[in-house]
């Protein structure tokens, strides 16, 4: 802990915020997601230029999302607007792996178990069960940069969803799909869709939500100059 309440205020909710996989059914009212957006729309961007745009579903509308990901998924391959990772190396690929092992033995797959851990990968398009989903998309003209300032906003909208007792988790395997979110959710061609935000009320008895993963050291990532 340190001597300044708020920074250990934030530093909780942090720790206390994790990728949800698992949620009730119980709608969050509108008022609570139009407060979450506003909260999160405070980060800073280049130049004030905010060019985060959300297209949020909710009831019968999250449940048709999640019909059209099945059904596209079924039937034609992965094109995303930006280029995913060309690939994880070194401390990156060991964190990726420890991730992904941490959740298949919450979840009961074993290791080798093909056929399982690629029906764990395909809830990711029916959203974890979540009531509601934001498709967040920045303007292509804006490049990397826009991107990078809707990873603020990511940041955001999952801190004020956990200050407001909503569950998140942000998901780059459904923007694989951009053509057909595009299309269904009428969103121009001339914005890059980044990720999807599914959110509600999480589960904690749900296996998914059973373990946490960790952060590297300090020394890890920060190099000083004095």
């Amino acid at each position: 802990m340190s001597t300044l309440p708020d920074l250990d205020a934030l530093d909780a909710l942090m720790s206390a915020r994790h990728s949800c996989r698992g949620f009730r059914p119980d709608p969050v009212p509108r008022a609570v997601i139009e407060d979450i957006l506003r909260c999160a729309q405070k980060v800073p961007s280049w130049c004030n230029a905010q060019p985060w745009e959300v297209t949020v579903f909710s009831g019968t509308a999250t449940d048709k999302l999640r019909t059209a990901l099945a059904e596209t998924i079924a039937s034609a391959g992965a094109t995303p607007d930006l280029p995913f990772p060309e690939r994880y190396s070194g401390a990156y690929k060991t964190r990726r792996q420890e991730c992904g092992w941490a959740l298949y033995e919450a979840v009961g797959v074993q290791k080798g178990d093909r056929v399982a851990s690629h029906q764990q990968m395909l809830r990711n398009f029916s959203l974890f069960d979540a009531p509601h989903c934001a498709i967040l998309s920045s303007p292509k003209e804006l490049g990397p940069y826009g991107a990078m300032d809707c990873g603020g906003f990511v940041t955001a909208f999952t801190l004020a969803a956990q200050a407001a007792g909503v569950s998140t988790i942000a998901q780059a395997a459904v923007a694989s799909y951009a053509p057909m979110l595009h299309a269904f959710c009428e969103i121009p061609e001339d914005r890059n869709i980044l990720c999807a935000l599914s959110f509600g009320y999480g589960d904690p008895d749900h296996p998914a939500n059973q373990f946490r993963t960790s952060r590297a050291d300090l020394a890890e990532f920060a190099t000083w100059r004095d």
